[in-house]
């Protein structure tokens, strides 16, 4: 069993499980690495209308693997930075709905992770933070884009924790619902978005993406 669970395509839905439990789904080269060969797939599957990202076990992501960073070898360094680049721009123009089933704890990566999907469902267990802010730069766009400059500011200046609840109502996520309801509450929300032509579903995100200012070649936090 691989870092990454593809499942088959079931009326429309497509899902992406992360799973690397023992490691709190920590985004890894290997693992940022195949969800960006799965959703460049997925992209062009014609009977695929809405993918989702989740967790296996009971954290969503902990953001990226920091034990990569210690690595002195720079050939090694050289293919984490463009694996990043690539996981990011992969999510962000992914051209159909994505959506986030977050089943725990989102941090740091993990975090941007939710917030690059385009509706987000979480669990009562999750959590939100950005504590790489103490030792790293922050990804700051998609959140501003999702929540506004006050709330994105907030949230990537502190790097405080904010529950399932305040999530909520931060519009951070879309529902809370306890970890045994996650699986339907997604389906509910995949089913509408599948009852969709994948035609209009394409143009509706491409939409979204322009007003997002979202662009294959631009960086991150252009």
């Amino acid at each position: 069993m691989g870092v990454l669970e593809l499942s088959t395509v079931a009326e429309g839905v497509v899902t992406l499980t992360l799973n690397r439990p023992e490691k709190r789904n920590a985004l890894s080269i290997e693992l940022r690495d195949a969800v960006s060969d799965a959703l460049d797939q997925v992209a062009v599957d014609e009977q695929v209308r809405v993918a989702v990202i989740t967790g296996a076990g009971d954290v969503f992501s902990a953001g990226f693997d920091l034990s990569e960073f210690q690595v002195a070898d720079q050939d090694f360094q050289k293919r984490l930075w463009a694996s990043s680049d690539r996981f990011h721009r992969t999510c962000l123009t992914f051209p159909l709905p994505l959506v986030a089933a977050v089943n725990g704890p989102a941090l740091a990566g993990g975090f941007d992770l939710a917030v690059m999907c385009d509706i987000r469902v979480a669990t009562d267990t999750a959590v939100f933070s950005h504590p790489e802010q103490a030792w790293s730069d922050v990804v700051y766009s998609p959140l501003h884009d999702l929540v506004g400059g006050a709330v994105a500011r907030d949230l990537c200046m502190t790097g405080r924790t904010i529950t399932a609840d305040e999530a909520r109502r931060l519009n951070v996520v879309s529902r809370v619902v306890p970890p045994a309801d996650l699986p339907a509450a997604v389906a509910e929300v995949t089913g509408a978005i599948a009852r969709a032509p994948r035609a209009n579903l394409l143009r509706t995100k491409a939409k979204a993406l322009a007003r997002a200012r979202v662009s294959a070649g631009a960086t991150l936090d252009l």
